[in-house]
């Protein structure tokens, strides 16, 4: 093989070790599937009318399943964090990493792998979440190329909180610590953002956190291509920055934890 083709395979192997894990410890994978579905139901179904008419459906035409569900999809990403990151604890808490270092195995290809497997699995869950939301009102309107971008957007999104999550599980001592570790990702941000209400309808000192928080450019890109919602010119940009930020920060800092052989 060549010096290209051995770090594929062992990151290729890496994957499937990780998506065998997937299928046979299907509980973290069921919730992190599952709870995003849960949600669009509940706040679509449930609460979507009362949510509506109190941020002005009954008069002025707010539609609250589409202002909601790509706040949902970011949702999505932010809830499947916490299996890569306990699974990437599990592996140096347990002894798995120390034999691994004795194998001829391209060292980034043990995280690397993790990172696909969940970047495969969030897929399959923001598939699930456009799928139930369609089947409950939401009516995009989005071209071809505007799915592309959204798309686009959501995989490097995931991309760069898994390996962030990773970060913070490799300085967990155990398991329990990492899925403890993630939760601002996973609960924090995505409920202090515009997923459930906009910003104008928040007391100031939410709104100001809000604003500044990396979920909510995001969302409003994903309004703009999947709706056609205004949009302020810089929020693209700032969205692909806060990916590339969070993405180069949470790689480092997981190698850097991973190489030390213990747990930070």
């Amino acid at each position: 093989m060549s010096t290209v083709s051995y770090p594929m395979a062992d990151t290729a192997t890496m994957l499937r070790r990780n998506l065998r894990h997937a299928l046979r410890y299907p509980g973290l994978s069921l919730g992190a599937l599952g709870m995003p579905v849960v949600m669009i139901l509940l706040f679509g179904l449930v609460f979507g009318d009362t949510f509506s008419a109190g941020l002005g459906g009954a008069n002025g035409g707010f539609d609250y399943i589409d202002f909601l569900t790509p706040g949902i999809l970011l949702m999505s990403i932010a809830s499947g964090t916490m299996s890569p990151a306990v699974a990437a604890c599990m592996d140096m808490t347990e002894g798995i990493v120390a034999r691994f270092r004795t194998m001829a195995i391209f060292r980034p290809a043990v995280l690397t792998g993790h990172v696909l497997g969940n970047v495969i699995l969030t897929i399959v869950s923001l598939a699930l979440v456009v799928g139930f939301a369609l089947l409950i009102g939401f009516r995009p309107n989005a071209s071809f190329g505007d799915w592309l971008l959204a798309s686009g957007l959501l995989i490097a999104l995931t991309v760069a909180l898994t390996w962030f999550a990773i970060a913070l599980g490799l300085t967990s001592k155990t398991p329990e610590g990492a899925s403890n570790v993630v939760l601002p990702i996973s609960l924090l941000l995505p409920f202090l953002s515009n997923t459930f209400i906009p910003l104008e309808s928040m007391p100031s000192g939410i709104r100001w956190f809000a604003e500044y928080q990396p979920f909510t450019p995001i969302i409003d890109t994903l309004r703009h291509l999947l709706l056609g919602t205004p949009m302020d010119n810089g929020d693209g940009w700032v969205s692909l920055a806060w990916c590339l930020a969070i993405a180069v920060v949470g790689y480092f800092w997981s190698q850097k934890n991973y190489n030390k052989g213990t747990v930070a």
